[in-house]
């Protein structure tokens, strides 16, 4: 096949990256025989691995793979923390020219039932203390499940194969090539999205995609030779695809299973890290944590804080870092990204080189700058993005109409060609005949020195159309009160945004990536410990 051959040559059709690039089993063999005694991963142990050790692991447990016939396009879940059985499985499947499923661990019930029988996998990778709990799945397609530990002599699952993770430590030697080349444009992952609103639905990336999304080319800000903290999970996009576009670009990762406040700056000095990606919330709780003299005495050159909220002042002069914002999703490969130390609060940046980005309404016509629209994206490459949402061809329709794929999160650009995020278009509140960005009103709940993590949500009103609810959980050891809450926003917001509900709770509901579950507040509505603006403050508060 000409496009095949040329490939091979690193020429590759326009457009297209050569494989060798970003085809994880030909980027690691070169990496390999070119730098391999350069460090790839450190663990929490002190363990480190090579280019050189991590292919031949990822060659002994893929020929593990291969025995039990794993094939190239075979679906292979990962039910696995973060760690180096994870990350090696991942790896593994991937130069097989298998598609890694990873998914979260937490996951039980219903919810799992569907991951498992939607990615039609045949092959799952799971922790030990999981294996029942997955065996006993309707999911017809699952003929082989790995254990990460030893499996008990009376373990039943019928018409399953059931195999301890000493079955992966394969034979290298047995490995064959692949049927056919490994292309850019082959499905890598299946990454499954939060199902918000819904169920979850299956990102097919290619990888292309992977790459594409947070290479040098594209975090400009970033280099090759960066050390970066895996710290969100590996069924995440933050985990998944940074380890892999480490590994394509010769970089290296810090792998720790999550992220904690009281042991972050510690473990990026042991660690050595230099980048990492924090979500708004965790640089909010580092940001509120006490202050320590030893505040800028680490290695970290620059993080992304996303989104930004008015953080990004605050951080870089409290711990001497380069602050950068962008905007990504799952199906998406980082279309906006913001220069350094960008000074607008909740700024996402400009669109990078290589993309193109329109604001439109529901007819998909282009607004007016300054008015709100929905953000739809398209890239000068093939491939760039995601390639639609597996076994669901509605979806997918919907999402990529017009040419363009529509990401369903509302912006504003304004006279200088920033962009600035609004809210999910089905988190928006509509009061009294306007409308309301929820993610507006936590920015300005975050600048109370005394709120630690906050959600608006709407809630139904005895009127029509909805009430604003905001649920805040305190920083450690202080105390508020919701009137000071409404008072605080007086000064921030219009009469319109103002909260009628207040609810304070110890911690919100979250997802392991951190980000807050507002689906699960909603459905909550006001509790019984919720405060009530019209019911019970004084007229002074109330008249707010």
């Amino acid at each position: 096949m000409e496009g095949s051959n040329n490939s091979s040559r690193g020429v590759g059709p326009a457009g297209v990256l050569p494989r060798e690039t970003c085809v994880l089993r030909y980027a690691l063999d070169r990496h390999a025989s070119e730098c391999g005694d350069a460090v790839y991963a450190v663990f929490q142990d002190g363990t480190e691995w090579t280019f050189r050790e991590l292919r031949r692991r990822v060659r002994t447990c893929a020929a593990g793979f291969h025995a039990a016939g794993v094939k190239q396009g075979d679906r292979v879940i990962i039910m696995m923390p973060n760690g180096p059985l994870g990350v090696l499985a991942l790896f593994a499947a991937s130069y097989l020219g298998a598609v890694f499923v990873p998914i979260n661990p937490a996951l039980k019930g219903n919810l799992l039932e569907h991951v498992f029988a939607d990615s039609a996998a045949t092959f799952a990778v799971v922790h030990e203390d999981l294996l029942g709990q997955v065996a006993a799945l309707n999911a017809p397609a699952l003929n082989t499940i790995f254990s990460s530990g030893s499996v008990p002599d009376d373990f039943a699952c019928s018409g399953r194969t059931v195999l301890p993770i000493s079955h992966l430590d394969g034979n290298p030697d047995t490995l064959p090539e692949p049927g056919d080349p490994i292309e850019p444009w082959h499905t890598q992952s299946i990454i499954y999205t939060s199902g918000t609103t819904g169920r979850s639905k299956g990102v097919l990336s290619s990888y292309m995609h992977s790459y594409s999304a947070m290479s040098p080319e594209t975090w400009t800000c970033t280099r090759a030779g960066d050390r970066h903290l895996l710290h969100m999970p590996i069924f995440h996009i933050g985990g998944a695809f940074v380890a892999s576009t480490c590994l394509c670009t010769g970089s290296s990762i810090a792998v720790v299973p999550a992220f904690k406040t009281g042991t972050f700056w510690q473990t990026v000095r042991d660690m050595k890290v230099n980048v990492v990606f924090l979500l708004g919330a965790m640089a909010t709780f580092l940001l509120k944590s006490p202050p320590q003299r030893d505040d800028k005495d680490h290695p970290l050159r620059m993080v992304f804080i996303v989104p930004l909220g008015q953080s990004g002042p605050d951080f870089q002069k409290r711990f001497g870092v380069e602050v950068f914002t962008l905007f990504n999703m799952t199906e998406i490969s980082t279309p906006l990204l913001s220069g350094a130390n960008p000074v607008k609060p909740s700024t996402c940046g400009r669109p990078r080189p290589g993309v193109e980005v329109r604001l439109v309404d529901e007819n998909d016509c282009e607004v007016p700058r300054g008015t709100v629209g929905q953000l739809v994206v398209r890239t000068e490459q093939p491939w760039a993005m995601n390639h639609g949402y597996n076994g669901n061809p509605q979806a997918t329709a919907d999402a990529w109409r017009n040419g363009w794929f529509h990401t369903g999160d509302a912006f504003i650009c304004d006279g200088d060609g920033d962009f600035f995020f609004v809210d999910r278009l089905k988190d928006t509140i509509r009061r009294r005949g306007e409308n309301i960005s929820s993610y507006e009103i936590e920015v300005e709940l975050l600048a109370h020195p005394d709120i630690r993590e906050a959600a608006a949500v709407p809630v139904p009103s005895e009127f029509t159309e909805d009430e604003v609810l905001v649920v805040v959980a305190p920083v450690a050891g202080r105390l508020i009160e919701p009137p000071a809450i409404v008072e605080f926003l007086h000064a921030r917001l219009p009469h319109h945004m103002i909260p009628r509900y207040v609810r304070i709770v110890e911690e919100l509901p979250k997802t392991p990536t951190e980000k807050v579950q507002k689906h699960v507040l909603r459905e909550q509505g006001t509790t019984a410990d919720t405060w009530d603006r019209e019911a019970t403050a004084p007229a002074r508060i109330k008249s707010l």
